[in-house]
């Protein structure tokens, strides 16, 4: 049996007037992430956590911010094509371990409905997601809230 671990960070601005998603979900906030797809910055951590754990290099090499086929894309198809690359390696998912470093709307009501949609995509059970919650203590730009961050860590297995 052959196992890895990968580490996933992702980073997107906050702004007005924009939809906040994030674990697959939209959740209601007065800021929402920019970037080329829907932001989701818990999805794109754990693929480049489970990308870097197979070596199969970041989630920006496979779907690029400068192709216009993935913008504005539900992050939820990146995970399940991430999930049908570590596949077709012969790679099962262990389980993911991720942080979310946020000032505001607090996350802990919403871990459970973010466990229910991302772990079916990953083929693992609820008990394998972990999502925690943290603030920045008011530093920095997360402490700002101009910016939302989450960090991913990935055991996968071969047989």
């Amino acid at each position: 049996m052959k196992i890895r671990v990968g580490m996933g960070f992702d980073v997107h601005q906050l702004v007005e007037n924009r939809d906040f998603f994030l674990g697959g979900i939209k959740l209601p906030a007065t800021k929402g992430a920019v970037g080329h797809s829907d932001a989701d910055v818990l999805i794109h951590a754990i693929c480049d956590a489970l990308l870097g754990a197979a070596n199969l290099r970041d989630i920006g090499f496979h779907f690029s911010n400068k192709d216009s086929r993935w913008s504005g894309m539900d992050s939820k198809f990146f995970l399940k094509e991430v999930t049908h690359m570590l596949d077709e390696q012969g790679w099962k998912i262990g389980n993911v371990d991720c942080t979310i470093c946020l000032e505001h709307p607090k996350i802990n009501p919403y871990i459970p409905e973010m466990k229910k949609v991302l772990a079916p995509l990953m083929h693992i059970s609820e008990e394998d997601v972990s999502i925690k919650a943290t603030t920045n203590e008011t530093l920095g730009y997360v402490g700002r809230f101009e910016g939302v961050n989450a960090y991913a860590v990935a055991l996968i297995i071969k047989d």
